[in-house]
């Protein structure tokens, strides 16, 4: 698809359920691609299927008000002549009763704006209007919904304020996300599956997992790179207020969290606080040392390198450090290390 100079080529597949990311940086066709989906925006060859409906193809265009879907934007567009109750009632009544899959009052229920809805839009903070513009746009019981960097125009506490209800539309609503973000912490925090484009083209797809611990992808060689594993809430210790996180590869201890037992948990170990040792230490204070096996070491820059490191069941590490001590502990694929991670943070 062609847009003036600039060119997006897009052929892939993504999952009908779950968050699947599109990053990238700003310019790459992120948005560009949002639109097309949308039908915002119309590309003569373009393709596009959605479950078993055939949006576009050759000679056929589904118009975007007959696409089933919502679609936030990152300012919020509401109307402001109308108090929140009434602009969820306008997205609303474009859906015939028989389709409403989701509720109004699951809508204000699920992001928590039940006490703002007698309130004018312009009377609500940046992250009360974007609130309100998602359960807006739930409102016509989308089966798709797309979400263009909804975070980008709030402040870091605005952004704090958001994130737990967007997780919670990803647990509770069986409704597939398209999130669009030039943020690979917010990825992190959200997405099952991730979507990387550079200049209009596809570098890479898949799970998340797999793609953030890729080390031919950028973001993977930079200062942040940094592995996500799936843990379980397994048990908390009062005496040492440290709650024990279960995993494939063992079990993460972090301080002390409000976590019910039996939880699911996304953790982030940033490459730069993972050490590698030859053998197990006891006399020291890190609490995380797990036993891993070499898999692949990329340089990424004069002095360091990354390792990627296998812990059981596809769960990977990454490690930055030295070349020199790449030397002097003989790394290579397939060598037995221990790798101690200094820190871990808990995403959700």
């Amino acid at each position: 698809m062609r847009r003036g100079s600039f060119s997006l080529d897009v052929d892939i597949k993504i999952p009908c359920r779950g968050v699947t990311a599109v990053l990238g940086a700003s310019g790459c066709g992120k948005t560009t691609l949002l639109r097309a989906i949308a039908g915002l925006d119309q590309y003569p060859n373009g393709f596009l299927k959605v479950a078993d409906m055939i949006w576009q193809e050759a000679n056929h265009f589904i118009p975007p008000h007959q696409r089933p879907l919502g679609y936030i934007f990152q300012e919020a567009s509401l109307f402001a002549h109308l108090n929140v109750r009434r602009n969820l009632e306008y997205g609303m009544k474009r859906v015939p009763k028989m389709e409403r899959k989701v509720s109004l009052i699951n809508a204000i229920e699920l992001l928590g704006i039940g006490h703002l809805l007698e309130r004018k839009p312009d009377t609500l903070s940046g992250g009360e209007r974007q609130r309100v513009a998602i359960a807006r746009a739930l409102s016509v019981s989308p089966q798709l919904l797309l979400m263009d960097e909804p975070l980008a125009a709030l402040d870091l506490n605005r952004k704090q304020e958001i994130l737990p209800y967007l997780e919670s539309l990803h647990r509770k609503l069986d409704i597939p996300v398209i999130y669009v973000s030039h943020s690979p912490d917010e990825v992190a925090r959200l997405a099952d599956h991730l979507v990387l484009l550079e200049a209009g083209r596809v570098i890479a797809t898949g799970n998340i997992h797999g793609i953030f611990s890729r080390l031919d992808l950028p973001f993977t060689q930079g200062a942040d790179a940094a592995a996500i594993i799936e843990a379980t809430v397994a048990a908390h210790d009062d005496e040492y207020a440290l709650t024990y996180l279960d995993f494939s590869g063992g079990r993460f201890t972090v301080t002390r969290q409000q976590l019910a037992l039996g939880s699911k948990v996304r953790l982030r170990v940033a490459a730069r606080d993972v050490s590698l040792t030859l053998v197990y230490q006891t006399n020291t204070s890190i609490l995380n040392i797990f036993p891993t096996t070499v898999d692949e070491i990329k340089n990424v820059g004069p002095a360091q390198v990354v390792v990627r490191l296998l812990l059981g069941d596809g769960v990977c590490l990454l490690a930055r450090i030295t070349r020199k001590s790449v030397s002097i502990l003989g790394l290579k694929p397939g060598k037995q290390v221990y790798a101690q991670a200094k820190s871990v943070a808990l995403l959700c």
